[in-house]
Order: structure tokens, then sequence, then C-alpha cells
């Protein structure tokens, strides 16, 4: 399996209403690209401090390397890209394997 995850900094101007769209828009590609098994999401709620003015970060789950290597490039994953990307200010994304 693997785990794909990251962290969003949204921009001032981006309000909760695009906010929710975007996770959802992340949630509804699951059962929709082969190999995506699940997705979580929520805002920062650490009391750390060590989230570097990140707001919000998601998990992924894919059931092998194989199918987060077809996701990258899949069209409703594009689609989703173009929604989010420009209401972003910084973003992380990282792969583990476990």
């Amino acid at each position: 399996m693997v785990r794909h995850f990251g962290v969003f900094k949204f921009k001032n101007t981006v309000t909760e209403a695009q906010i929710s769209e975007s996770f959802k828009s992340l949630k509804d590609m699951v059962g929709k690209i082969p190999g995506l098994l699940e997705m979580e999401h929520g805002p920062y709620n650490g009391d750390e401090g060590m989230n570097e003015d990140f707001t919000h970060g998601f998990l992924m789950t894919f059931d092998s390397p194989e199918s987060r290597d077809a996701y990258l490039p899949h069209p409703i994953h594009e689609d989703v890209k173009n929604l989010i990307v420009p209401r972003l200010e910084r973003v992380i994304v990282f792969d583990i394997h476990v």
C-alpha cells in the first residue's frame, strides 16, 4: 500500500465554501480512480504549533505503488488539481510505502 499525504495553506481570499468544495472533489475521486481506496482530510487542530501556517491536510490510501502512479496523470486528478491549486498559497505532498 501507499499513503499519499499532503498539507495545504489556502490563500486568504479562499472561502470556507471553496475549501469544502476542494476537499469534496478530492474525496469524490475514491471509487472513480482505480486503486484509490480511501481519502481523509481535515483542518489543522494540533497544539504544537508546528504546522508552519499550513491550514489543512489530507491522507489517501492506494492499494499499490502502481495505482498511485496511474492516479498522478489521471484525467479526474488533473481536473481536481485545476480546481484546487489556484486556491493554494503553499502545498506539500509526500508518499510513503506501508
